[in-house]
């Protein structure tokens, strides 16, 4: 399991205490751990499961929580194999296959046997692998500027991402961030955090093949950053369009691939709730 530090603890619950008063903390059982997740809103709203990208934790989804939970019951989540609050423990994490065996057993122990099902970079990777492995449980998807998913990742991403990947430092990770990011200005509780995420000992994010997305059979929003450095997003969305037989596709204005999804969350909240309804 993922080794937390000092200073990485002290930024979660600095941005944990972000999140609305009434905010519960769930660590629900797995076979591979007990899994971490804040739960928001209505006890009779509509199941939202929020997937954060990598070393973003669940707690990313903080500015989008109170405006969600007015209507749904939200549910985010920190990552399997990814630093947080989530363990790994017990049943080995080698596939995509044992990531979506997860969140079977995860959605069983929230009392989720259907749910809206929301992602963000890996975090929309994972669950339209799980939206096509469980489809009878997923109600409608979203995909927040999906890595891996209907494109690869851009050649110059990959490069400036490397050196935090090869050595990790928080000031890599956050000289990574303000070039991908310029112009957006993130919280800075949060810049923090994902910086300390990246330094974190024993994580282990498994990804695999892209999703075959022309199989999908629910509703799907795909919701794209205009200047994410990640991937092109109008090739990106002219793909999405073709592939997706119940596909909605929308550009974010100035949205940058990791500003989503707390900057300027008002459109993205808008958008996700029309689809919703």
């Amino acid at each position: 399991m993922p080794v937390s530090l000092p200073a990485f603890d002290l930024a979660y619950d600095e941005l944990r205490a972000r999140w609305p008063e009434s905010t519960q903390e769930r660590d629900v059982p797995t076979p591979c751990g007990r899994t971490r997740v804040h739960v928001y809103g209505p006890v009779d709203g509509s199941p939202l499961v929020l997937l954060p990208g990598g070393s973003a934790t669940g707690l990313a989804w903080f500015a989008n929580a109170p405006a969600l939970g007015e209507r749904c019951r939200v549910h985010a989540v920190d990552l399997l194999g990814d630093a947080g609050r989530t363990e790994r423990r017990g049943t080995p994490l080698k596939s995509a296959h044992d990531l979506t065996v997860w969140l079977d057993a995860l959605l069983d122990g929230l009392g989720l046997a259907r749910t809206h099902l929301c992602g963000h970079s890996y975090g929309a990777w994972l669950a339209a692998r799980y939206a096509l492995h469980a489809p009878r449980r997923v109600d409608h998807l979203v995909l927040v500027d999906p890595t891996q998913v209907f494109a690869g990742f851009r050649l110059g991403y990959l490069l400036r991402a490397l050196p935090t990947l090869i050595r990790p430092s928080e000031a890599r990770a956050r000289a990574f961030l303000a070039w991908e990011t310029a112009g957006t200005h993130p919280d800075e509780a949060w810049q923090r955090l994902y910086a300390l995420a990246t330094t974190v000992p024993g994580r282990k994010l498994v990804t695999g093949a892209r999703p075959r997305t022309t199989d999908l059979s629910m509703p799907v929003l795909v919701l794209l950053a205009e200047h994410s450095r990640a991937h092109h997003a109008a090739k990106v969305a002219d793909r999405a369009r073709r592939m997706l037989s119940q596909g909605e596709v929308a550009v974010l204005p100035r949205a940058t691939h990791h500003s989503l999804p707390l900057t300027e969350p008002k459109q993205l909240n808008e958008r996700l709730l029309a689809f919703l309804s």
